[in-house]
């Protein structure tokens, strides 16, 4: 028997049981094989087992059902976050093993990349842990190029988040971009009222005394921002990070965008003498002519000798 995937599905294969001999294909080769089968009356085929065939391009691939963003509430914030293992896991079950594939298999294997953060380093706080999740990650296939979609098209920022989970590099990230549970208050009280807050924070809130922030001010790791015209006023964020490195590091910033957007980072060079000292930079977004719309991407590394913190930066130009 062959199966043929969906258009949706296009090449993301699935290992399920079946009780017949079969072959599961990816769309395009199922209209190859529909087309061989229209030309003549005694199609013949032969399935050959390989057993498991390893190191196969293109890996790490975008499944066609992984959750996709821009967030609808938060699109200020890039979504997903990150991206790890979720197609096909070999786990355990109560008969020998079991192969799932879905947010089931890929959140474990990001929680157990936070617990073995929190065990190396148990004064981090959560943000902390999401940073050098996020800033460690890659965006690049087994063949040097691009993290591919389920059509092996290029994934945007919207599918792969920050990139795939790298987690031995995520274990020392050199910087990281923290919050504490006070720094939110700002960005909710600008979504809601005090006994709403109050009842998130678990503590009194007086949000009339709060200057109120947008999601896209939040010290996150990645970078939204949204230029609304052509040559339309410069839009400014801050960030903080935090060195979780050697003591004496100096980091350089290098930042990518898309034709018609500049990007200005102050300061560009970032000194630090000691382990938990923290500095502070503006990234400015402008628009440079042309009529180009939608979304482009760019992303923000911060180079030292041994790290490099990447950003991905989500840039909407309408």
């Amino acid at each position: 028997m062959i199966i043929v995937n969906s258009p949706d599905f296009a090449y993301s294969t699935l290992v399920e049981p079946h009780l017949l001999r079969t072959s599961n294909v990816p769309y395009a080769d199922g209209l190859k094989i529909k087309a061989y089968i229209n030309t003549t009356s005694a199609p013949t085929a032969t399935i050959i087992f390989k057993g498991t065939v390893m190191h196969t391009p293109h890996s790490p691939a975008m499944a066609s059902f992984s959750s996709r963003g821009p967030s609808q509430i938060t699109p200020g914030i890039l979504k997903p976050d990150i991206t790890g293992p979720g197609v096909n896991i070999l786990a355990a079950w109560t008969s020998a093993f079991e192969v799932f594939s879905g947010t089931s298999m890929s959140c474990p294997h990001l929680s157990g990349v936070a617990a073995l953060i929190k065990k190396a380093h148990p004064d981090w706080s959560p943000a902390a842990i999401k940073s050098a999740i996020m800033t460690t990650a890659y965006a690049t296939d087994n063949s040097r190029g691009p993290i591919l979609d389920e059509r092996r098209l290029p994934a945007d920022l919207f599918a792969v988040g920050a990139g795939h989970v790298d987690p031995p590099k995520a274990m020392d990230p050199g910087l990281v971009y923290d919050l504490t549970p006070q720094d939110y208050i700002p960005y909710l009280c600008g979504l809601y009222a005090n006994n709403h807050v109050r009842a998130i924070v678990g503590g009194p809130v007086n949000c009339s005394s709060v200057k109120s922030i947008s999601e896209a001010e939040l010290n996150y790791p990645s970078i939204s921002v949204k230029l609304p015209a052509i040559h339309s006023t410069p839009v400014s964020y801050t960030r903080t990070v935090t060195n979780v490195g050697a003591p004496r590091s100096t980091y350089r910033a290098m930042v990518d965008v898309p034709e018609g957007v500049s990007a200005r980072v102050d300061p560009t060079t970032l000194s630090f003498e000691k382990v938990d000292e923290k500095k502070s930079f503006s990234i400015t977004f402008r628009r440079r002519g042309g009529r180009r719309q939608g979304a482009v991407e760019g992303q923000l590394r911060w180079v030292s000798t041994k790290h490099v913190v990447r950003s991905p930066i989500s840039i909407i130009l309408e």
